[in-house]
């Protein structure tokens, strides 16, 4: 139903499996896609890249969300109110102590929680990642993984600006997204969130870049 209806391709389901004694829960066959993900893909233009995704991003939320399916624990609450986890980011802003500024860290968790998708829900992809866009020739070719899809607030679709776009790309990413201030500042709420837990409980690697992510989130204003 999304496929047609989006400026790149998405993978397009031909077969469901059902859970049973070798694997416990249902999978899915899809259509492969070339490319390489965009985690590992030389991205020839940035900003064309940051520019593409915004466009997609904005065609998906146009998309009739009529019966999509609400946010819940299958997709961790993306699409939800990011006052589900505030306890968990505050209790970890406690637990890591010097480890982060903890004034500025929150001061962007407290203006997150200021504000809320006061209309109808939108379709949201659920986990815009670098390794779930498909770069061919340096371009952004496709949009993978929609595990975690669903209706409900897009704030959750900005998280790449931190956690992948810098400079320029992130600007024109802003300036290309349908997304408001308080839009934008709920999105760095979860920006905020997923680096601070993953600082916490992440292996040395995962902390090393986590660090750089949650610099750009606490030095970029709102």
């Amino acid at each position: 139903m999304l496929a047609p209806q989006l400026p790149l391709p998405i993978p397009v389901p031909v077969a469901r499996g059902e859970p049973d004694a070798g694997f416990p829960y249902p999978w899915s066959v899809y259509r492969w896609l070339p490319g390489e993900p965009a985690a590992i893909a030389r991205v020839g233009d940035p900003v064309a890249l940051a520019t593409a995704l915004a466009g997609f991003l904005n065609a998906l939320r146009v998309v009739d969300a009529t019966g999509g399916p609400a946010p819940g624990e299958h997709n961790f609450f993306r699409g939800g109110p990011l006052a589900t986890y505030e306890q968990e980011a505050r209790d970890t802003i406690d637990a890591l102590g010097a480890a982060v500024p903890r004034d500025a860290a929150l001061r962007v968790l407290d203006e997150a929680l200021a504000t809320a998708w006061d209309r109808p829900p939108v379709w949201i992809h659920g986990d815009v990642a670098a390794s779930n866009l498909l770069v061919r020739d340096g371009r952004l070719a496709a949009v993978i993984d929609f595990g975690s899809s669903g209706v409900g607030d897009p704030a959750c679709d900005c998280v790449i600006a931190w956690t992948f776009l810098h400079g320029a790309a992130r600007a024109r990413f802003r300036a290309a997204l349908d997304a408001d201030r308080e839009t934008w500042a709920r999105g760095r709420g979860w920006a905020l969130w997923k680096a601070l837990i993953t600082l916490a409980g992440g292996d040395d690697a995962e902390r090393a870049r986590t660090r750089r992510v949650l610099d750009a989130i606490l030095d970029d204003g709102a």
